[in-house]
């Protein structure tokens, strides 16, 4: 593989968060980074060298951005498959197309890491209410029903209770082709985020723990409070994964942990991870330079963590009282704020995070929380 070294231009497909701190640490190195995407002003484009602005399926745009760059990666997984393959018929696009074709629909997803031989929950496909009702008996109750295709935090999703709900389910899900999953009575939810190069060689930044609210990730928490073996167990999982998948990047591996002390893959994730925000202030080197280091072809840098960490998501409910209390948060400890730029904050939408440094990982997570509380303004 020839490493693209530093000076060269990088294409991201995407414009979003995820793209802006992976400029910002492409920067740092001395790349230029080129963006793409339907939008103007984005998180990425006010930090990149060249923000082109242009639909997924104009292939003749997607070419003509291919042609500036040395390669193509992307922070999002959502790419239409055409964007990739006319992409990848210029420059190398890393991680591949079959990388996002497997992990940008929830059934191909899930039956290849049941094909891989990874602990996956029951699920079955439902493509009718008939499907959805006869797959019930399969997976049992409660269950969980997701479209199978363009899912994200928690959107298009139904929980059901029994079989009383399948019409109101499917109705949620608009008739689309979905997957029916097994409820997961779960004890905490994991993360592992690891990168792989071209050479094989994978660097992970071991467990981290997360907490979700409203099925939109709050705060994540690293290491996990978890026994040392079951956390080796969750980083074979996730280098069971991203071998599998021959992975040129980062992926971040979601877990169940079940009451009962088993581990079961949730999803998937071929780029960095809202988990994996902490790193940045962290460890020694970011997701978001190791997504650069390996996509350029150079070595993996060091996963060390410097100091217990956690991370609190900030999004647009806080500023519904008004500008949040900036002073307030920053004047706390070990407390680092990462704003992406965004013009409009709406309920629900993610407007940044905060980063607390502890002596453990429950002193960085009352840190983070009692600075996030220190933003908001009475009502």
């Amino acid at each position: 593989m020839t490493v693209v070294r530093p000076g060269a231009p990088v294409g991201v497909l995407g414009s979003g968060q995820l793209g802006r701190m992976f400029a910002m640490a492409a920067r740092r190195l001395g790349y230029r980074v080129h963006t793409f995407s339907p939008d103007r002003d984005t998180p990425t484009g006010q930090v990149a060298d060249v923000e082109v602005a242009a639909p997924y399926e104009d292939t003749d745009a997607v070419r003509a951005f291919a042609r500036r760059v040395a390669v193509v990666t992307f922070e999002f997984e959502n790419v239409p498959a055409a964007t990739v393959e006319a992409a990848a018929a210029l420059v190398p696009v890393r991680p591949a197309g079959r990388v996002l074709h497997v992990t940008q629909q929830r059934l191909r997803e899930k039956r290849f890491l049941r094909d891989a031989g990874l602990p996956v929950p029951a699920f079955v496909a439902v493509r009718t209410l008939d499907d959805l009702r006869s797959g019930l008996a399969t997976v049992g109750l409660p269950a969980v029903l997701k479209q199978a295709a363009w899912g994200y935090d928690g959107k298009g999703q139904a929980l059901l209770r029994s079989a009383d709900d399948a019409a109101s389910a499917w109705a949620a899900v608009a008739g689309r082709e979905s997957i029916l999953e097994a409820f997961v009575d779960f004890e905490r939810e994991l993360s592992v985020v690891a990168a792989r190069g071209a050479d094989g060689a994978m660097a992970h930044y071991g467990v981290i723990e997360n907490v979700h609210a409203r099925r939109v990730l709050d705060v994540s928490v690293a290491p996990a409070g978890i026994p040392e073996p079951l956390a080796a167990e969750a980083v074979g999982l996730a280098r069971a994964a991203i071998e599998a998948l021959d992975v040129v990047g980062v992926l971040c591996v979601e877990l169940f942990l079940t009451r009962e002390g088993r581990l079961l893959v949730n999803e998937l994730a071929p780029r960095p991870h809202n988990s994996g925000h902490l790193t940045v202030d962290a460890c020694l080197t970011s997701q978001f330079e190791q997504q650069l280091r390996a996509v350029c072809g150079l070595p993996l840098g060091s996963t060390e963590r410097l100091r217990p960490a956690a991370m609190a998501n900030l999004l647009g409910d806080l500023w519904a009282a008004g500008e949040p209390d900036w002073p307030a948060a920053l004047a706390a400890p070990g407390v680092k704020l990462h704003l992406y730029g965004k013009s409009e904050a709406r309920p629900g939408r993610k407007m940044g995070h905060l980063t607390a440094l502890g002596d453990t990982a429950e002193d960085a997570r009352r840190r983070v929380l009692d600075a996030r509380r220190a933003l908001a303004r009475p009502g």
